[in-house]
């Protein structure tokens, strides 16, 4: 974990980045929102004051250096993807996952039990980060955002982040059905409960996903937002809540 002045803490991902490639996972302190979003929120949809997010993101901007804003965009869970270094002029609206191909140009997704994957191209001309919540994943997010970027799977490293837990993220049959129609292997993922739901590893569906892809330099995975009161915000064990911020871009 690193540490900057105005107390702003993140997560600094270990991964044989490319150099130049940098990225973060910002925590839930050193920020000025008051509760339930105390304190370092940098959602504007979760019902916090503008003032507070606008002074939370400014902060994470110093303290991480970046070279611009990020590129904050809403997210629906769902696959589009946004590739401003690409797309048409004036393209916008929401997208679960952004592509960075210009350096200074910051990618960014939030979460608060959804799973953040970023994305960098081993020769370090491209990175991107995606937002996997169950249905996103089960969707495609990864495989449009893979497919977007547009190097060979083989070519691509992958961090996982902070996401909710097996032990803590309970779902209906439905989610199951959602993921073995079109893989009975991902089965895999779900235990059985005593209450006749399932227990979902969200990070072993997101891992089977990339490996089917031909990602296979894969990293991370191992916080559980919903066990780690202290550090993490998660919507699942607290309701309203904050956003924390997944980041990455080339200097």
């Amino acid at each position: 974990m690193s540490s900057a002045p105005e107390s702003v803490s993140w997560l600094a991902p270990e991964w044989p980045a490319p150099q130049g490639v940098r990225a973060a996972f910002t925590l839930r302190s050193g920020g000025v929102s008051r509760a339930p979003f105390d304190t370092l929120n940098v959602g504007v949809h979760v019902g916090d004051e503008a003032e507070a997010v606008r002074e939370n993101r400014r902060r994470v901007r110093a303290a991480l250096a970046l070279p611009e804003e990020p590129e904050w965009v809403e997210q629906v869970h769902g696959t589009d993807v946004r590739d401003p270094d690409a797309d048409e002029a004036g393209a916008a609206g929401p997208a679960d996952a952004i592509i960075a191909r210009r350096r200074g140009r910051v990618a960014v997704v939030q979460v608060a039990d959804c799973l953040p994957v970023l994305f960098a191209a081993l020769e370090g001309g491209t990175v991107a980060c995606a937002h996997a919540g169950w249905r996103g994943l089960a969707a495609g997010v990864l495989e449009a955002t893979v497919h977007r970027l547009g190097v060979a799977p083989a070519a691509l490293l992958a961090w996982l982040g902070p996401a909710i837990g097996r032990e803590h993220f309970e779902v209906g049959a439905e989610v199951r059905a959602a993921f073995v129609r079109t893989h009975a292997a991902d089965a895999a993922a779900f235990t059985a409960n005593t209450r006749g739901r399932f227990q979902c590893d969200l990070l072993a569906l997101a891992r089977a996903r990339l490996a089917r892809l031909g990602v296979t330099r894969v990293y991370g995975g191992s916080w559980c937002t919903y066990a780690d009161r202290s550090r993490f915000f998660s919507y699942r064990r607290d309701g309203q809540c904050g956003r924390m911020a997944a980041l990455i871009w080339r200097e």
